[in-house]
């Protein structure tokens, strides 16, 4: 732990603020697609695709044709972002942590690895502490640079435009705490919502 004053708090989206479900996903996209759940996992999650469009590589409509290549089906854009975006449910516990965050000022940021079509559908106003609470959003597909490569969390270092050890980092993954921490941020591993709290006192953050 950091023995600099935070100045600034970035969240990771999914499974921190967000719970997300690839097997939905996958069953939804084989619907649209009128293909095999089997069939759809193997296109999005083990040809390599989903790490191409989280950097960025390619955008949605490179995502739509290497997906309808692949599987030889045709779904519309629309209907396949969607199906592939309908994932979330919201954690109500660390949204309130976000919130009470945000009431005392303090200044927040996103620092996620997401692609184009899950933050659009995010951000289109159906989760609006998203609006309301964050002045930064740092996302891979933007950046360039997946969690934990050091490139995401420079970009993250420079848009708080604070000393990295003034920046609170916390996410669900032990290896994106291990890369946050090796650029200098003070970063903690999401358990749940009691154990954030915790983390945020011993900076000397309390929760109202």
């Amino acid at each position: 732990m950091s023995s600099a004053p935070i100045e600034f708090l970035y969240f990771d989206l999914g499974n921190v603020l967000l719970y997300f479900d690839h097997d939905r996903a996958c069953r939804q996209m084989a619907r649209v697609a009128d293909a095999s759940v089997e069939e759809v996992r193997e296109v999005v999650f083990f040809s390599g695709m989903q790490v191409r469009y989280e950097t960025g590589e390619i955008d949605t409509a490179g995502f739509h044709d290497f997906f309808c290549r692949r599987t030889g089906r045709s779904p519309s854009q629309t209907d396949l972002a969607l199906a592939a975006s309908d994932i979330f449910e919201q954690n109500h516990p660390t949204i309130e942590i976000v919130e009470s965050l945000s009431r005392q000022g303090r200044r927040l940021g996103i620092l996620s690895n997401t692609c184009a079509c899950h933050w659009d559908f995010c951000i289109d106003g159906r989760y609006s502490f998203l609006h309301d609470c964050f002045e930064q959003y740092v996302l891979s597909y933007e950046a360039k640079s997946m969690k934990p490569d050091a490139g995401i969390y420079q970009t993250a270092i420079e848009k708080a435009g604070v000393a990295p050890s003034s920046i609170f980092f916390v996410d669900d993954r032990p290896e994106n705490v291990h890369g946050a921490l090796e650029c200098g941020l003070d970063a903690v591993l999401f358990i749940g919502a009691d154990r954030l709290q915790e983390d945020l006192a011993a900076r000397g953050i309390a929760i109202d």
